[in-house]
């Protein structure tokens, strides 16, 4: 029996890959959930609370891994967005996600549903702008960005104190630069022990963010290997998978701190490294409240597929942790 034959056995979802920085974005074209109406919010809610199993059949094992990023494409209800989305990864839904609009940019200039220049993408969070530079090239302005603690002490067990600061680039972050850990791809294993470690301290500590928000995010920073770069980082995400791309949303709030601490001007371009090398490039420009960082990348899409969900298939919905 061909697949074909098969139509009332299988469901079928329209994806789109992509790479930016290495760091895997899966767009879904079709096949996705009807989440009906309300905000991107409510939404979003739905999402998480009604189609899990739609979500960890897209990015989980088999079909995926830890590190796949989903973005399931939506009708916009800005009239300025070209499109809706709503980030998804290995435990669950997203607010932003830097390196995936960047993948969803190239993704929809492939599709031909937008041409180069500047469009709004809508997110749970905001309107994002972004600038398709080129084929491949995106720019673009992420969510009001902010530090809300410098210099935050956690007592990690077993490895001791480490001294953070807690900020918001779409996501929440611990960021951690005084460390003694080098960090170099080799040292992926130890450093994700380290980073998890370290979140389950904040968690047991109740060290969080704004209106008591988990944070969910770790990263590390260091020296670049490449000297014209300004930072190297290690950004471990909620799924415990670590980020090969810079890091959209956590370059995001490592900007807004440099930015509250003086050592970064309004539009002075600051290169972050990620762990793998690639590279995000980023400025700020202030506003009350915070910073709105402007980040540019490369994306290149890598395969355009249809996801298969056979209704005989014990693991159709994916490997849940």
């Amino acid at each position: 029996m061909s697949f074909s034959e098969q139509s009332e056995m299988v469901q079928r979802i329209g994806v789109i890959d992509s790479n930016t920085g290495g760091e895997p974005t899966r767009v879904v074209i079709s096949g996705g959930p009807n989440l009906g109406t309300g905000s991107l919010v409510e939404q979003r809610e739905r999402f998480r609370t009604e189609f899990d199993e739609f979500r960890s059949a897209v990015v989980n094992e088999p079909r995926g891994s830890d590190v796949m990023v989903g973005a399931l494409l939506l009708p916009p209800q800005s009239p300025k967005a070209v499109a809706g989305v709503i980030f998804f990864n290995n435990v669950g839904p997203l607010g932003m996600c830097g390196h995936g609009t960047i993948g969803v940019g190239v993704t929809l200039r492939g599709l031909k549903r937008i041409e180069p220049g500047r469009h709004f993408l809508e997110t749970p969070v905001g309107l994002v702008e972004f600038e398709l530079l080129n084929d491949h090239e995106v720019r673009f302005s992420n969510v009001l960005s902010y530090r809300v603690a410098k210099d935050v002490s956690v007592n990690v067990p077993g490895l001791g104190t480490f001294v953070g600061d807690i900020a918001w680039g779409g996501n929440w972050f611990f960021l951690i630069s005084e460390h003694n850990f080098e960090l170099e791809l080799a040292n992926v294993e130890e450093l994700t022990s380290v980073s998890w470690r370290i979140r389950k301290a904040l968690a047991a500590q109740n060290i969080v963010g704004a209106d008591g928000a988990e944070i969910d995010h770790i990263e590390l920073f260091g020296s670049p290997k490449d000297p014209v770069n300004h930072s190297r980082n290690f950004v471990l995400c909620p799924g415990k998978a670590y980020d090969r791309s810079p890091c959209g949303t956590g370059t995001s709030a490592k900007l807004a701190c440099l930015y509250e601490d003086g050592k970064l001007k309004p539009d002075e371009v600051f290169r972050q490294e990620s762990i793998i090398g690639s590279i995000f490039s980023g400025s700020v420009r202030p506003i009350e409240g915070g910073v709105i960082p402007t980040l540019s990348g490369s994306a290149y899409v890598t395969a355009e597929s249809t996801l298969l969900l056979n209704a005989n298939d014990p693991f159709r919905f994916g490997i849940r942790t």
